[in-house]
């Protein structure tokens, strides 16, 4: 090999090695800055997120809680009416009694 092209092979190596080492603190330097915006982004997304996982576990909660009322009012209402009827169902027995017949007979 030419000692041109061997020296030639050596200051192009000694000047991309130079370029290398004084990139290398501005590099760190904007990744350092890099990572910190991303960690305060970082934060920002997750308050956020949180602050809205919250809200829409308040708004279901809601929403079950008038629907467990809604159920019981029904459950009541039920009650209601089987009391009602149970009540019928002793008077008309009542009569039955009465008037001598046995319940359930036609004739």
């Amino acid at each position: 090999m030419a000692p041109e092209i061997i020296i030639a092979v050596i200051t192009a190596v000694s000047v991309l090695g130079a370029a290398v080492v004084a990139a290398v603190p501005a590099l760190l330097a904007v990744l350092r800055r890099t990572h910190s915006s991303v960690e305060a982004q970082g934060e920002q997304t997750r308050a956020a997120t949180l602050d809205a996982l919250d809200a829409v576990g308040t708004r279901l909660e809601a929403r079950f809680d008038a629907r467990i009322d809604d159920l019981r009012d029904d459950v009541d209402d039920v009650r209601e009416s089987v009391a009602r009827v149970r009540e019928w169902q002793a008077g008309h027995d009542a009569e039955h009694l009465i008037i001598g017949r046995p319940r359930g007979d036609l004739g």
